[in-house]
């Protein structure tokens, strides 16, 4: 989680030479090149049905990183953390039948509530676009989080994930050349976005799988519960972004309730997000 949102905290330092757009296009292609160097995976050899798995777990990928991204323009990182773990954690009441569970779907609203714009510029005040695309990003993450189900059962080890990125590749790069053109081939550009990668894509999808080896699942789900907290703390130190009272409040209802999902559902397989 350091890793990813230190990452995050890379990407969006890049924003002012590069935009959002031009961001994530050049770190989801080095992401992807990274991946496919280290694992080499054979995807010409994958058959159709693969593809129609992958195809839409890759753009859910692209797409939820570009929403995010762009995101980060209009919100502290922290909060646009805590507003995209709202879709998964939608997504995991939506699938549980226990009535207790009504309770952390309150808490977590509680939270949106507590950060929703309430208009007008000042200390506290959000940007009602950032918060609509933080929140999309946060649905795409649903998506991508339903559509790696099926590929897990269709792709055999990480090759899914590799062609995934290579979809998410495809999905966001010419976004990236239309904003940054061909300032995504600068050596800075270039230095910075393979860090960003690395940080926010290869480091973290090893660790991430070491982890899941080593924890149970549940122990595992309440860990990444921490993320939003974390990601506030990497914007208060690489980016001097601070947060007030009430948001912070916010934050820890939302991180509340996504332990509580995690920690009523033993049955459940935690759902690591190594690409965001």
């Amino acid at each position: 989680m350091l890793s990813i949102q230190g990452g995050a905290a890379f990407a969006k330092s890049l924003f002012p030479v590069l935009g959002p757009a031009g961001t994530t296009g050049l770190r989801v292609t080095l992401a992807a090149g990274l991946l496919g160097l280290a694992f080499r995976p054979r995807l010409r050899e994958l058959p159709s049905a693969a593809w129609r798995a992958i195809l839409p777990y890759g753009a859910a990928l692209g797409l939820m990183n570009l929403s995010f991204y762009l995101s980060l323009t209009r919100l502290p990182l922290g909060l646009a953390v805590t507003l995209e773990f709202v879709g998964p954690l939608v997504l995991a009441l939506l699938l549980s039948r226990r009535v207790r569970d009504l309770g952390w779907v309150a808490l977590a609203a509680l939270g949106i509530i507590l950060i929703a714009p309430r208009g007008g510029v000042g200390e506290g005040s959000l940007d009602p676009l950032g918060v609509a695309l933080a929140l999309t990003a946060g649905a795409f993450w649903a998506l991508y989080i339903l559509a790696g189900g099926a590929v897990g059962r269709r792709v055999p080890g990480v090759t899914g994930v590799v062609a995934g990125m290579t979809v998410a590749a495809a999905v966001t790069l010419p976004f990236g050349l239309v904003q940054a053109g061909t300032g995504l081939l600068a050596p800075g550009a270039l230095l910075v976005g393979l860090a960003v990668a690395l940080l926010s894509s290869a480091l973290p999808y090893s660790l991430e799988m070491a982890a899941l080896r080593a924890l149970p699942a549940r122990v595992f789900g309440v860990l990444m519960s921490l993320e939003p907290a974390i990601a506030a703390l990497s914007g208060l130190l690489f980016l001097g972004e601070r947060l007030t009272p009430g948001q912070w409040l916010a934050m820890g209802c939302v991180m509340v309730a996504s332990a509580g999902v995690t920690l009523g559902g033993a049955q459940k397989v935690a759902v690591p997000e190594p690409m965001n």
